[in-house]
């Protein structure tokens, strides 16, 4: 049995056991969390929420880039068109990890550079081998972004190797 026909029929059983027609839109905590796309690092699984109680952007670092921002304000939008804005009732959470993939490309300005939409003299400022750095500068550009309205913005790092998250920025 291939991959698709594993992941298809373990959602027959899904739909029939634990699926939840009363789910919202809305995350029932009122959460968008911003993680990295690695396997490890499932920010539901990490953070033991439960389906329906938060969102997920997912992307390689779990970096806020300039497509992470229009990606918030694009939800935002969606969020007012029904009536649910994004706002100071909401939490936006960076979620980064130490052994993050993205620090084996450090020395490929070409790739990186276009990612953060910087220039390759600048790349350095984006703290690629930091994560707790990065985190830290992740949050400043989230709260500094007036597109997002007052939305609380914190910032953890997951590490890897003992399953435990900590704090790096909370508001």
């Amino acid at each position: 049995m291939g991959t698709v026909e594993t992941l298809t029929g373990r959602n027959k059983k899904f739909a029939e056991s634990e699926y939840d027609a009363s789910l919202r839109m809305r995350p029932a905590l009122a959460t968008i969390v911003i993680g990295c796309v690695d396997a490890r690092v499932d920010p539901a699984v990490v953070l033991g929420a439960a389906p329906g109680e938060i969102m997920a952007i997912r992307n390689v670092g779990g970096r806020v880039t300039p497509r992470t921002l229009e990606e918030l304000f694009m939800l935002r939008n969606v969020a007012q068109a029904v009536d649910d804005d994004i706002d100071s009732d909401w939490d936006l959470i960076v979620l980064q990890h130490t052994q993050c993939g993205i620090r084996r490309i450090g020395d490929r300005p070409e790739l990186l550079a276009p990612y953060f939409d910087v220039s390759e003299n600048r790349l350095a400022t984006m703290l690629v081998d930091d994560p707790y750095g990065a985190v830290a500068l992740d949050v400043s550009v989230l709260r500094a972004d007036e597109r997002l309205g007052s939305a609380r913005v914190s910032g953890l790092v997951y590490d890897v190797a003992t399953g435990r998250v900590e704090t790096v920025a909370t508001r």
